[in-house]
């Protein structure tokens, strides 16, 4: 049987316990990271939290709704097993009438082949190799670029979130960001935790781009690049991933892109040698699945 717990009444011993133990975990799952990124979030819950299932929800002009957080791209049902196509649907026929619009993404182990969900595509790149035969995955161009001088930059990888946020508020940057996404980033950027890693780059003492990246058993996410303009133009993305890479050749993990649909900056992923990771979206609205 599959329960609703509402979020004063978890049990986050047990929930996190199942997360942690869960071979398709994403750290977005645990309590503590989903504390910083959404305001509040209830669970469905089965065998005594061998299978959870968080569900952020918010309340706005009377609706209840079931979204994802800022900073969160996979959530879903998270088991030590295998979950079957059918329970996956029972845990999508369980979420509670009283959220009539859901906004939802499920994990890449998440089976949808009983219900209607819109295909999503991350990248993902396996460093179980030395930096050396997983650059031979590279394309041509990223091999060239990364051949590159970077010696005129300097990564501070112990640094804290100061000059960080500095070069974000500051800009200028080809991109905007909103206000709630702004807030919360700052909620993790001030988190004293293990899986939260903050780099600065500096060029002439200057912070030119930064790098939030999180650590967990399985995965280096890829979580949020900022990166100058002229900094863009010396090619620093490219300087940051392979310092990603090279700290972590070895290791059995992957590290995790996070997307992209946007077509420039899936060419950018898969330049890398990264593969596709599909996950999907769960919609409803109303009383009905979209």
């Amino acid at each position: 049987m599959i329960k609703y717990i509402p979020h004063n009444l978890v049990d986050r011993d047990k929930y996190d316990l199942c997360i942690a133990q869960a071979k398709n975990a994403r750290l977005y799952a645990h309590s503590w990271y989903l504390d910083c990124v959404a305001e509040k979030w209830d669970v469905l819950m089965s065998d005594a939290y061998s299978k959870v299932m968080p569900l952020p929800c918010r309340k706005k002009y009377g609706i209840n709704y079931v979204y994802m957080p800022s900073w969160t791209q996979q959530l879903g049902v998270f088991s030590k097993d295998d979950i079957a196509a059918d329970e996956m649907h029972a845990f999508i026929n369980s979420i509670p009438g009283k959220f009539v619009l859901v906004d939802y993404m499920l994990n890449a182990s998440n089976p949808v082949s009983s219900f209607s969900a819109h295909k999503r595509n991350n990248f993902i790149l396996p460093l179980h190799q030395d930096f050396e035969e997983i650059f031979r995955g590279y394309n041509k161009n990223r091999q060239r670029i990364s051949k590159l001088g970077f010696d005129a930059f300097y990564i501070d990888k112990k640094g804290g979130g100061k000059d960080f946020l500095r070069l974000l508020e500051g800009g200028p940057l080809n991109y905007s960001i909103s206000k709630d996404a702004m807030g919360k980033i700052k909620n993790l950027l001030k988190m004293d935790n293990d899986h939260i890693h903050i780099w600065t780059v500096y060029k002439k003492e200057k912070c030119v781009a930064g790098l939030v990246w999180l650590f967990d058993a399985h995965r280096i996410t890829y979580l949020f690049p900022v990166v100058a303009d002229d900094a863009k133009k010396e090619h620093v993305n490219t300087f940051l991933v392979n310092e990603l890479i090279r700290d972590h050749q070895n290791s059995g993990k992957v590290l995790d892109f996070e997307g992209s649909m946007f077509p420039g900056v899936a060419r950018f992923y898969k330049s890398f040698g990264a593969g596709v990771e599909t996950y999907h979206m769960f919609k409803k609205r109303l009383f009905s699945h979209v």
